[in-house]
């Protein structure tokens, strides 16, 4: 049975943050209609959305102590690993200061240990800064149900590539996931190593959903993601995403 999410905490033009009827400290945000965030006030460690656990298991199996979440919302993924590791570092840079805002207000964002949030465009923040200062870039924004193409063209992964040695994005697409295998192949273009974690069938281009498609400088520990993965509540595998020849994304 689908949850009844009610009753509404505050709703605005832009926004809807509802209590979760089967946790009582889970808030969720909606944009737009589409859920854009969930968080637990208290339990920063929980993450209801399968991917940002998926997102979470690269994350930590990089060994990533540096990294810059582009788009947030409420910062769930972000302050998860706030919470694990506070002397490690997660800044996140969202475009949108109205979703900040509400955030604070109704979603439990403060300041916190090993967590810096700022309203900014992702790309230009990391284009000015020094080569190699950042261990890994998230990419989890969206206009719609699309990643802003800005974001993951050939020329912004070069960008990202030149600051962090691992960029994951990610990725909601239908079959045949043709966006999915432009982006995977923008990755290509600037990083030697390209993989992508989400449900099997998914990750096989059979069916569409939600994909993480990753690219690193070093290989990552493909046991221990696959260990982290496959436990999860909702099973997912990691490997090659097949891109079929599809060229990247470009800018203009």
């Amino acid at each position: 049975m689908a949850r009844q999410w009610a009753p509404v905490v505050e709703a605005t033009e832009k926004f809807t943050v509802l209590r979760d009827p089967e946790r009582p400290s889970g808030r969720l945000l909606r944009q737009g209609g589409m859920d854009a965030s969930y968080v637990d006030l208290a339990d920063p460690s929980h993450l209801e959305f399968d991917y940002l656990r998926w997102l979470r298991a690269v994350v930590e199996a990089a060994g990533a102590r540096h990294v810059v979440h582009v788009g947030g919302a409420a910062c769930a993924l972000a302050r998860a690993l706030a919470a694990a590791r506070p002397a490690d570092l997660q800044e996140v840079v969202e475009v949108d200061p109205d979703v900040l805002e509400i955030s604070r207000r109704h979603l439990g964002l403060r300041r916190t240990p090993g967590l810096k949030v700022r309203a900014g465009e992702g790309r230009a923040i990391l284009a000015a800064r020094t080569p190699g200062s950042v261990d890994a870039v998230v990419v989890d924004a969206f206009v719609g149900a699309r990643v802003p193409r800005e974001l993951v063209t050939a020329e912004a992964f070069a960008a990202f590539a030149r600051v962090a040695a691992l960029v994951a994005v990610n990725v909601v697409d239908a079959k045949p996931l043709d966006e999915a295998a432009a982006i995977a192949a923008g990755l290509a273009t600037a990083f030697p190593h390209v993989l992508a974690a989400g449900p099997g069938a998914v990750v096989a281009r059979r069916r569409g959903g939600n994909v993480i498609l990753v690219g690193s400088r070093a290989p990552l520990p493909l046991e221990r993601l696959h260990a982290r993965l496959a436990a999860d509540p909702s099973p997912a595998v990691a490997g090659a995403f097949e891109t079929g020849g599809a060229p990247p994304f470009r800018d203009g």
